[in-house]
C-alpha cells in the first residue's frame, strides 16, 4: 500500500482547498519534495509537494474541493508497484484460468458496527447524503467507498469501517447532524460465493481495455454529477477517464459540447418560422463557484448584516497632485525606479487622517473596541480569480518610494495568485480605486472587521468656482464607508475632509503638518 499524502493545514481560517492542477500524472514516477500539485483556497495558492520517492496515484481530481486532513494522493514507494503489474499481467496471458477454492458463504459473528457522521470541519453541523455507492444488502469490505457525504463546503468519500452486510439507516438526500446514524454493518467473515466465483470468469476472458475497475468506474465525480444533471447526460453514456474509470469534470465537460452534435444528428420537422434565424448563440455556461468568490460572497453578505455601514462623499481637486506628479516623477522614477502613482499620496493622506481620528482606525472584538496605533493599509487587487485585498504594514512609516513599491510587489504577487495568508491578513484600514475601471461614485464596502474603508474614483475635469470663478480643475469623488457602531458621523465627516485637505495641499503631506 501507497504512502497517503493529505492535504496540509494551510491557515487557520481555512477549512478546504481546490485541486488547481495536476503537475504529475497518475503513475509517474516522482522523487522527494518534488512539486506534484498546485491548491488553492480561498486565500492563495499553494503546492503540494511529494512526502517520499516513488509512483504517484491519484485520488482527488483536478478541480475537486477537498477538505484539510483528507487524502488527496498515494505514493507508492519505488517498485512496490511492479509486482502487481507483472501478477496481472501473467494472469491476463493464461488461456485458461485456475478455478479458485470454492468459497463458502460469509459467516456473520453477531457484531454491528454502527456508522455515524464522522467530525468533518469545525464550521460543519451537518451533511447529506448525496449518493449511495453500495445497496443495502450488499456485502463490502473495510475501506470500501459506500456513499458520497456532502455539506455546504465540500463532498466526502465515507469508507466502510468493517466488512459484512450493509444495512442503511439514512437514505439518500437524507440530512443528519454530525455524529447521527447514517447505517449499519453485520460483522461478517469471509466472502460472498457470487463474488469468488465471478472471479475465475474475469480473469480467463479480460474484456479489452477494462483496466483497473472499481466502484467508481462510471460513477461521476459530485462536480461531474452536478454538470450531467444540469444538462440531462445519463451517466451511463460518458465514458470516465479518472482513477478506476470514474467521470471527471473534464469528462462531464466534453459530453456537455458534444450533446449538441447528437441532437443536431435528427433535426426535428420545423413547425413554424423560426424566432432566431441568424445563427445567434442562445446557449446557457455554468460554472462553480471557486472557493475565493464562494468566500467573498459569504464575507460581503455578512458585513451588510452585521455592520451599521452607511456611507459618506466628498470631492478633492487634484490638480495640486497631479501638477507635483508631473513635475518630478521622471526624477522620482530615475532615483528610486519605481514610478510616482496616486496611491502614496492616498495612503499617506490616509495615515494622516487616522492618527487624528483613531476610531475610523480601530475594530469590534465582541464588546470591546480596539484601536491600533499602527496603520496597516489594505490595499484592494482584482485579479483573474477575484479581489484579494494585501496589506501594506507600517503605511504611516513609510516613503512615497517605500508605498510605491509595495503597491507594485503585492500587486503583482496578488496577479499572479502567490499571495501568502500573512500578506492578506491584518489590515486596519482599506482603500480601494475603482477609478481604474472608469467608475465615477460607488460606495464601498468595508472589509471586516476593520471599521471603515475609502473609495478611490476616476479623474474628470469639471467646471468648478475658484475664488468667485468658474475654472475647469480636474475633479475625483471620494467615498468613505464606515461602522457606525464604532464611527460617529462627525468623525466620518471630519476624517474624509482632512484627506481631501491633505490631497489638496500635498506639501503638507510632505512637510509632515
Amino acid at each position: 500500500m501507497g504512502i497517503q499524502v493529505k492535504v496540509p493545514t494551510v491557515g487557520e481560517s481555512i477549512s478546504e482547498v481546490t485541486i488547481a492542477n495536476w503537475l504529475k500524472k497518475d503513475g509517474d514516477s516522482v522523487q522527494v519534495d518534488e512539486v506534484i500539485a498546485e491548491l488553492e483556497s480561498d486565500k492563495a495558492t499553494f503546492e503540494l509537494t511529494a512526502q517520499n520517492a516513488g509512483v504517484l496515484r491519484i485520488v482527488k481530481q483536478k478541480g475537486e474541493t477537498v477538505p484539510i486532513g483528507e487524502v488527496i494522493c498515494e505514493i507508492e514507494p519505488n517498485g512496490a508497484a511492479a509486482p502487481a503489474k507483472t501478477e496481472s499481467k501473467a494472469a491476463a496471458s493464461a488461456p485458461t484460468a485456475t478455478p479458485a477454492p470454492a468459497a463458502s458463504a460469509p459467516k456473520a459473528t453477531g457484531g454491528v458496527k454502527e456508522m455515524k457522521v464522522p467530525a468533518v470541519g469545525e464550521s460543519i453541523t451537518e451533511v447529506t447524503i448525496s449518493t449511495w455507492l453500495k445497496k443495502d444488502g450488499d456485502f463490502v469490505q473495510i475501506d470500501d467507498i459506500i456513499a458520497e457525504v456532502e455539506s455546504d463546503k465540500a463532498t466526502f468519500e465515507l469508507p466502510a469501517e468493517a466488512t459484512g452486510i450493509l444495512r442503511i439507516v439514512a437514505k439518500e438526500k437524507t440530512t443528519l447532524p454530525i455524529g447521527g446514524l447514517i447505517c449499519k454493518i453485520e460483522i461478517a467473515e469471509g466472502a460472498p460465493a457470487k463474488a469468488a466465483s465471478a472471479q475465475p470468469t474475469a480473469t480467463a476472458a479480460p474484456s479489452a481495455g477494462s483496466g483497473d475497475k472499481s466502484y467508481a468506474a462510471g460513477h461521476p465525480s459530485p462536480a461531474a454529477g452536478k454538470i450531467l444533471d444540469e444538462k440531462g447526460i445519463p451517466a451511463n453514456e460518458v465514458q470516465g477517464t479518472g482513477v478506476g474509470g470514474r467521470i471527471t469534470k473534464e469528462d462531464a465537460t466534453k459530453a456537455q459540447a458534444s450533446a449538441p452534435a447528437k441532437a443536431d444528428s435528427k433535426p426535428a420537422a420545423p413547425s413554424g418560422p423560426p424566432v432566431i434565424a441568424d445563427g445567434t448563440s442562445r446557449n446557457d455556461r455554468r460554472e462553480k463557484m471557486t472557493s475565493l468568490r464562494k468566500t467573498i460572497a459569504k464575507r460581503l453578505v455578512s458585513v451588510k448584516n452585521e455592520t451599521a455601514m452607511l456611507t459618506t462623499f466628498n470631492e478633492v481637486d487634484m490638480k495640486p497632485v497631479m501638477e507635483l506628479r508631473s513635475k518630478y516623477k521622471d526624477q522620482f522614477k530615475e532615483k528610486y525606479g519605481v514610478g510616482l502613482g496616486f496611491m502614496s499620496f492616498f495612503a499617506k493622506a490616509v495615515c494622516v487622517a487616522l492618527k487624528d481620528f483613531p476610531a475610523v482606525n480601530a475594530s469590534i472584538d465582541k464588546d470591546e473596541i480596539v484601536y491600533h496605533d499602527y496603520c496597516d493599509i489594505s490595499i484592494a487587487v482584482s485579479t483573474p480569480r477575484g479581489l484579494v485585498v494585501p496589506v501594506i504594514r507600517n503605511a504611516d512609516k513609510l516613503t512615497f518610494a517605500q508605498i510605491e513599491s509595495e503597491v507594485i510587489r503585492l500587486a503583482t504577487k496578488g496577479r499572479d495568485g502567490k499571495l501568502s495568508i500573512e500578506e492578506m491578513t491584518g489590515g486596519t484600514f482599506s482603500i480601494t480605486n475603482g477609478g481604474v475601471f472608469g467608475s465615477m461614485l460607488s460606495t464601498p464596502i468595508i472589509n471586516p472587521p476593520q471599521s471603515a474603508i475609502l473609495g478611490m474614483h476616476n479623474i474628470v475635469e469639471r467646471p468648478i468656482a475658484r475664488n468667485g470663478e468658474v475654472v475647469i480643475h480636474p475633479i475625483m469623488y471620494l467615498a468613505l464607508s464606515y461602522d457606525h457602531r464604532i464611527v460617529d458621523g462627525r468623525e466620518s465627516v471630519s476624517f474624509l475632509v482632512r484627506v481631501k485637505e491633505m490631497l489638496e495641499d500635498p506639501g503638507r503631506l510632505i512637510l509632515g503638518v
